[in-house]
């Protein structure tokens, strides 16, 4: 019926015709002439109009006929106003492409499941020292513990362990060295999980050891890379560090735990010395289990905790944790980004309402210009929900051009955003699928009714019939709905002062970050690892003479006017941290052991890099080989271990691969940052020149060049090779560029945020100024009026700019209630910087008020330079 309702129209008519028709005749047949039997038979019968209308509503398709009418009359409507049209259209387009992109990023790293078997299961298990506050709480396991957990606990199916690992690969085939990130996982690694090899198998428990077959598994991406995905390669061997090494399997495509960068993993033993596979103070593991079935993660943590707790008792005098804690895998994957992408998304939320805000004030601007035309449809016989439902039509058309269009957007900025943000977990999983789209169009409705349905039901109050009792050339408006106006706008107002202070407080600490302080020289310093192959160097002497050929070439180049080694550069990240103890002040308990980071320099490195040397000495030429047995502290180390006592003369005690050794402190440095987003930590530098293999192999040479240090690479690389032609060399880089790196995901939420901010604060301005140009052009009269009774031009501008200003104020004042609660919502984010900065707030604040005044100033303008006898003459 519904394909030809034309014909049952016909139908229905010609029915209705045929009853009035009988009616006439038994009319006639009583003795009426055909006149008055024609108005009787129409006066019993009814209005055929209603009647046919009330026949039409029993069809099964009379509401799909009444939504097309609607859907006709709205986009009539809107092609009469295309400005207003296209910018609505654009208006919701920002709101909702950009939550739509969030929505895609934080449902694929934050809620989609991980892609391994019942990854529900699956828990990460961590040691936990009791009277460690600093960091998370979250550390480390030793490889003796996990060994423990595995073969003496039974509330997990089964555990595995891995660590991060890095080494050189060559090929056979003459092919380039490269340095790359590795893993090492246990035999039992892939089965937990639940993964498949693409090719190939993956490791036995007998090659799991620490002196097994040397076998690695490759990711599929160094198979495409370095391989050019040929299966021929199975059973072959590659030199890892030197050692040919079997390929047994290739990882499939879609397999990046933990890290996209990994390029290949080696059994876990074989990335430990035999001697210390089974150590308890060595904390460089992660472990995961899953859980039995029937068996809560309480349940089986507890138990993980009895036994480790024992395994610190039995360790008293080492760095052994006491506790056990889990948290879900998913939570460990996503621990750093969720903050920032929940914080983003909150942002783009706080867009979309302001949004649809200014879509309902430009609603109720145009219901003004329309009301005699509402006044004229609802006189007529129009139903007040008739006239609300065609106005909600055109709020869903608008919503609908803009979710369209938003659509497109979002999916241009995710992938954006899954490109560029620098060490996005999961960003391979990032794609949109039909959740993305059923969650837009849900949000599509969703903004379609916030945004119409105010606006349409203030326009079909009762006095909308008021307006037919107006002046034809009046605009007119009720005090009420310029009311709603400026409620609705000192909303958009608060939402907007809430994301500038957010954004300004994001954007001040990574301003902090990015102008940090690291305690040395930051330009002109060129920094480059290497890592000597500890099968060819496996010797002191050997590493001593590579290290000072490596000086002696660099310190000779153009350019060139300091060069040094040290074990990591500041800014890198921690080089790792060593228990030690004060022979002269022990530690007050067992557990409150003493820590600090350890590093490695040569005599020039403080010079170099403008270390002061504060109380002292530094290393000589004479602190080499086994003449090793000295120290220099930070003064973060003697302000945390040595408070009030010089630290000159002291010694620390220190056990390194088992064996205990005693270092005399000759010298205090000032403190250097080596992770910018923490405080400064204690640490101790040891004499490279010892050349101890497994102590000092890896090192950063650190240049001081009076040109473009970045110009200095390519020589010193050919410096390195012409000692070593197969060493590679990896992370060439500036200081500068070091604390751009470090910074660049704090700099990439902020800048995000911040441009939601700058749009937001955008969309207030135009609000501000629709809704001051609305109640300009309502009081042209008035305004008129004022100034042939005398007023002065200024006094009517400042009333208009008072009238504008307030909602801004009051929406500033509200606002500074969501800025709050925003602060503490970010508190982890900021560096440097209070949640409740006022500096930070008021600068925002002075900010939204420059825009509010110059989206005042225009309406203000035009209302003091009104012509009385024109505005009159409109009445």
């Amino acid at each position: 019926m519904l394909l030809h309702r034309t014909d049952a129209g016909k139908q229905l008519l010609d029915e209705l015709n045929f009853h009035v028709d009988r009616q006439i005749a038994e009319h006639l047949a009583a003795g009426m002439d055909r006149e008055e039997a024609r108005k009787a038979a129409m006066r019993s019968f009814g209005d055929p109009g209603l009647v046919r209308e009330q026949a039409r509503a029993t069809w099964n398709w009379h509401t799909l006929e009444k939504l097309g009418r609607d859907l006709k009359y709205g986009i009539r409507t809107l092609l009469r106003s295309p400005g207003f049209a296209v910018v609505s259209v654009l208006v919701m387009a920002l709101g909702l492409g950009a939550t739509t992109s969030l929505f895609t990023m934080v449902r694929a790293i934050l809620l989609r499941p991980l892609p391994f078997r019942d990854p529900g299961k699956l828990v990460m298990l961590y040691e936990h020292f009791r009277e460690n506050q600093s960091g998370d709480g979250f550390n480390a396991v030793a490889p003796g513990d996990y060994r423990d957990w595995r073969s003496q606990t039974h509330g997990f199916e089964d555990m595995a362990a891995m660590r991060g690992y890095g080494g050189i690969l060559s090929g056979v085939h003459s092919e380039l060295p490269e340095v790359v990130q590795s893993a090492g996982g246990s035999a039992n690694l892939f089965p937990l999980l639940g993964v498949t090899p693409a090719y190939g198998r993956i490791f036995t428990e007998a090659e799991d050891q620490p002196k097994g077959e040397p076998v690695v598994l490759l990711t599929w991406s160094l198979f495409q890379r370095r391989f050019a995905g040929d299966p021929s390669i199975l059973g072959k061997r590659i030199h890892l560090d030197t050692v040919p090494t079997t390929v047994v399997g290739v990882l499939p495509e879609w397999f990046t735990y933990p890290d996209a960068r990994i390029q290949f993993w080696m059994p876990y033993a074989q990335t430990f010395a035999p001697e210390d596979y089974g150590i308890h103070d060595g904390h460089q593991s992660k472990v995961v289990a899953r859980l039995k079935p029937g068996v809560s993660v309480g349940a089986a943590a507890r138990e993980v905790s009895t036994l480790q707790y024992q395994i610190h008792l039995a360790n008293a005098s080492k760095p052994v944790a006491e506790d056990v804690w889990s948290r879900p895998m998913i939570d460990d994957v996503v621990k750093d980004v969720r903050t920032p992408l929940l914080v983003l998304l909150s942002a783009v939320g706080c867009m979309l309402l302001i949004a649809c805000l200014n879509l309902s004030n430009l609603l109720v601007a145009r219901a003004a210009a329309r009301r005699k035309e509402v006044a004229i449809r609802g006189a007529l016989g129009g139903s007040r929900l008739v006239l609300i439902r065609e106005q909600m039509t055109e709020s869903l058309l608008i919503c609908l051009a803009g979710g369209g269009l938003g659509l497109l957007l979002s999916l241009a900025s995710t992938r954006w955003l899954a490109t560029h943000w620098r060490n996005l977990p999961r960003a391979d999983a990032v794609h949109v699928d039909a959740w993305v789209f059923a969650f837009a169009l849900g949000l599509v409705v969703a903004t379609a009714l916030l945004a119409g349905l105010v606006p349409a039901i203030s326009s079909t109050g009762k006095d909308s019939l008021a307006a037919l009792r107006e002046s034809s050339r009046s605009i007119g408006g009720s005090v009420s709905r310029a009311r709603l106006r400026k409620v609705m706008l000192t909303a958009e107002i608060a939402l907007t002062v809430t994301l500038l202070a957010a954004a300004g407080l994001l954007f001040r600490s990574f301003v902090r970050l990015r102008t940090a302080d690291l305690g040395c020289r930051i330009d002109h310093v060129l920094t480059m690892k290497f890592g000597l192959p500890e099968i060819q160097y496996d010797t002191r002497e050997k590493v001593l003479l590579f290290h000072q050929s490596l000086l002696e070439r660099v310190r000779r180049l153009p350019g060139v006017r300091g060069a040094a080694l040290v074990s990591t550069a500041p800014g890198t990240g921690p080089n790792g941290d060593r228990v030690f103890t004060i022979v002269e002040k022990p530690a007050p308990s067992s557990s409150l052991q003493y820590d600090a980071m350890t590093l490695s320099a040569d005599p020039q490195y403080f010079s170099v890099m403008q270390i002061p040397l504060l109380r002292g000495r530094v290393f000589t030429e004479h602190e080499r080989l086994h003449n090793d047995h000295y120290v220099i502290v930070s003064k973060q180390f003697v302000n945390q271990y040595l408070a009030g006592d010089d630290p000159i003369g002291k010694h620390i005690r220190d056990g390194w691969d088992g064996n205990v050794e005693t270092y005399e402190i000759i010298g205090e440095v000032g403190d250097t940052v080596y992770d910018v987003t923490k405080p400064v930590s204690a640490t101790m530098y040891f004499p490279i020149l010892s050349g101890i293999p497994n102590r000092t192999s890896e090192a950063t040479i650190v240049v001081y060049t009076s040109v473009d240090p970045l110009a200095i690479s390519l020589p010193v690389q050919q410096q390195i090779s012409a000692l070593e032609p197969e060493l590679p060399v990896y992370n060439a880089l500036t200081m500068d560029q070091i604390l751009g790196k470090t910074t660049a995901s704090q700099g990439f939420a902020a800048n995000l945020l911040l441009a939601f901010a700058a749009i937001s604060l955008l969309l207030a301005g135009v609000g501000l100024y629709g809704v001051l140009s609305y109640l300009v052009t309502q009081r042209m009269s008035e305004m008129g009026i004022r100034i042939a009774l005398g007023a002065q031009r200024s006094e009517v501008m400042r009333v208009v700019l008072v009238d504008g200003l307030k909602p801004v104020l009051f929406g500033a004042v509200a606002g500074l209630a969501g800025a709050a609660v925003a602060g503490s919502l970010i508190r982890s984010m900021l560096y440097g910087a209070s949640p409740y900065d006022p500096l930070v707030i008021a600068a925002m604040i002075a900010c939204l008020l420059a825009t509010a005044v110059g989206a005042c100033l225009i309406p203000a303008w035009r209302a003091s330079h009104v012509d009385p006898m024109q505005a009159l003459r409109s009445e």
